[in-house]
């Protein structure tokens, strides 16, 4: 089992020309004192669409890690793979994200659920979790429904851990992705699922179970937000309960998915770290993306004309360009300015709605969720978008350090 540092930070270079302003940010938030560790992640589903390999992730992080001379960790991440897309990953990774989504609320064989809640008596009744106010009451009709609903999924996730293994040895990190289901977990749900997953014998080193709230792409959290503290909290209770149960790995953490720009729960996010010594991976993904766009518009001249062509198509194909991450957006049409509007804007009025900061009137989050899942766009432009990448280098690059280290890694971990 490869270790897995305690803070993971999962970026985004969707186009593979992003890591070395990504790795600066890593550099500037160790010298404040901060140690996060990256993990470049991209899914099948974006190489499919950009066309890329993962072994040009890889070739790109190397690259950075060798120009920038940094000496700490760096990973990988195989996200959001299953069976039929993971060896393609196999090679280059040494993260894998086991996306078990399809098999939440398959029912298992009734054998194995009955052989389960046998094996585990200690889950059925008063249950006391430091860190946990009230003691769970779990009931045996509580076991089998939660087994109903995720043991099938355990079981995937050891299928998909035992390929791996066959083809590579066990020299990877891995992440059992819950959080792509309708409800979320309450904490005897979360227990129950370490204790399966325990069971089936995955190492596992980050679970992502799913929040109450959204979580959508690039923009804020929206729920409440204490309800969301005691989710959290309670969830890094469980977990060390299971560590010292279950014997999973001692450096079991939980993973927030989508969690970029998520800046209403990164204080309560920070306090619980600081409170309990737990450790954190959190994936900021497509918020790269969003800055390289951000970068070319604020660079004037060709750059922003594309920047503008950019939106334009994706106001164009907005309703396929969204379908897939129906579940993940929330963007109101009628709040999308026209391509001719756009087309006359400057590079700091096009910034600025593009730009995360909530406070700016001229912030457009309909118009930055567009743009998240309109990479496809760029994509179809092929040299062109990339020689634009290459041409205006600087001034991306400034962006996508000054948007992890000052919006992610600060607020996150500086306490």
């Amino acid at each position: 089992m490869k270790s897995c540092p305690k803070f993971t930070l999962g970026v985004g270079d969707r186009f593979a020309h992003g890591a070395v302003a990504q790795l600066q940010a890593f550099i500037a938030a160790r010298q404040l004192g901060i140690d996060i560790t990256p993990v470049w992640n991209k899914s099948n589903r974006e190489h499919l669409i950009i066309g890329s390999e993962p072994q040009t992730t890889r070739d790109a992080a190397d690259a950075a890690v060798k120009q920038l001379d940094w000496t700490g960790d760096y990973l990988l991440d195989a996200d959001h793979i299953n069976l039929s897309t993971v060896d393609r990953f196999i090679a280059p990774c040494d993260f894998f994200t086991l996306d078990v989504a399809d098999d939440i609320g398959t029912p298992a064989d009734a054998a194995d659920v009955a052989a389960f809640i046998d094996k585990h008596p200690e889950l059925i009744g008063t249950i006391a979790i430091h860190g946990i106010d009230q003691p769970l009451e779990i009931t045996r009709e509580d076991v089998e429904r939660t087994a109903n609903q995720f043991l099938k999924a355990t079981q995937h996730a050891k299928a998909i851990y035992d390929h791996i293994v066959a083809a590579k040895g066990t020299d990877f990190v891995t992440e059992v992705s819950m959080d792509e289901t309708d409800s979320p977990q309450t904490p005897p749900e979360l227990l129950i699922i370490l204790a399966a997953l325990a069971d089936q014998g995955i190492p596992v080193q980050t679970i992502a179970p799913k929040f109450t709230g959204r979580f959508n792409k690039g923009v804020d959290y929206v729920g409440d937000l204490a309800q969301f503290e005691q989710e959290f909290n309670d969830d890094l209770a469980v977990i060390a309960h299971a560590i010292k149960t279950y014997g999973l790995p001692a450096g079991l953490k939980l993973s927030v998915h989508s969690g970029s720009d998520k800046f209403s729960i990164y204080p309560i996010i920070g306090k619980a770290l600081a409170r309990t010594g737990a450790g954190l991976h959190i994936k900021t993904a497509g918020t790269n993306w969003l800055e390289e766009v951000i970068g070319l518009a604020e660079s004037g001249g060709e750059a922003l004309e594309l920047a503008k062509r950019i939106y334009a198509g994706a106001l164009e194909k907005k309703e396929a360009l969204c379908e897939p991450y129906a579940t993940v957006i929330d963007i109101d049409f009628a709040q999308l300015p026209p391509a001719d509007e756009v087309a006359g804007w400057s590079g700091e009025q096009f910034s600025a709605a593009v730009t995360h900061e909530p406070g700016n009137p001229s912030y457009n989050s309909n118009v930055r969720q567009l743009l998240h899942v309109g990479f496809k766009v760029a994509a179809q432009l092929g040299d062109e978008y990339l020689d634009a990448l290459k041409a205006n280098q600087e001034t991306i690059g400034r962006c996508v350090t000054h948007n992890l280290l000052e919006r992610h890694m600060k607020p996150l971990f500086a306490g």
